[in-house]
């Protein structure tokens, strides 16, 4: 049997526009593997930036197909989570893990 880190189950942060808004209302916006659940974030979230999770969106981003130079190109779909923290609480995601 294999030996699940608490990395493994949180592959970046996505740092968009959007996201960044967010952050400002206490959310941080993560991507996560496809066999995710809530209830594995909240506890390898809080082991691993010691904040308090109050609560966790998942959202399941389809594959599609993209035009690029003329050729049809398949953009692989993934999963994110949009992770809400106590008030008053942060994670600074330019310091890195």
């Amino acid at each position: 049997m294999t030996k699940i880190h608490l990395y493994d189950k949180i592959f970046s942060p996505i740092i968009t526009e959007k996201s960044t808004n967010l952050s400002e209302q206490g959310k941080i916006v993560f991507k996560v593997p496809n066999k995710a659940n809530k209830k594995n974030l909240k506890k390898n979230i809080e082991k691993i930036f010691k904040v308090n999770v109050t609560k966790i969106n998942i959202i399941n981003k389809q594959s599609r197909k993209k035009l690029t130079r003329g050729r049809k190109v398949n953009v692989q779909g993934y999963k994110k989570a949009i992770i809400t923290l106590k008030k008053g609480q942060s994670i600074d995601l330019t310091t890195g893990i």
